[in-house]
């Protein structure tokens, strides 16, 4: 009886001094990207409309964000003249026409390549490659490490372009 008052005296001593600590604080979160996982057609709309507002004379392309999940990020891209070829070296890219219709070029050579940063590269244009028409309700989906290129647009392009992380 005697070990048993014993232990109870020390799990009430433990209890107390546990009760008796601030509580732990939660760890910082850190800057975690939004998720994302559904645009209404309404939505759709109004950000053809903020990118229609924001573009600035001469730019080629608005981007806005429509959907976000981890590594995968899907935009919307209004292009309202010819912008410059791209290279993902890491990335394919899948694209929706939304609007609009232009020429893609895919493969060939990038003209006055230049590195954008780890993993892309630009230049003004492709030599070579393979074109064809795009227009509204086409997928395209690039390979990565494959040159691409909008040109000539008509009028304006709208786009649905994802990123595809590829190992």
């Amino acid at each position: 009886m005697r070990n048993w008052i014993v232990g109870l005296a020390l799990i009430l001593v433990a209890a107390v001094a546990l009760a008796k600590q601030p509580a732990p604080q939660a760890a910082p979160q850190s800057a975690a990207k939004p998720t994302k996982t559904f645009t209404s057609a309404a939505d759709l709309t109004a950000l053809i409309a903020k990118a229609k507002s924001e573009r600035k004379e001469g730019q080629p392309l608005v981007i806005e964000p429509m959907l976000e999940l981890g590594s995968y990020d899907g935009h919307l891209e209004y292009r309202a003249s010819v912008g410059n070829a791209a290279v993902h070296e890491t990335e394919a890219e899948l694209f929706y026409v939304i609007d609009g219709s232009a020429t893609l070029t895919t493969g060939g050579k990038l003209v006055n390549e230049k590195r954008t940063d780890a993993a892309n590269l630009n230049g003004s244009g492709i030599e070579g490659g393979t074109s064809r028409n795009i227009a509204k309700g086409d997928f395209v989906l690039v390979p990565e490490k494959t040159p691409h290129w909008f040109s000539p647009i008509n009028g304006v392009l709208v786009l649905f372009s994802m990123h595809v992380p590829r190992p």
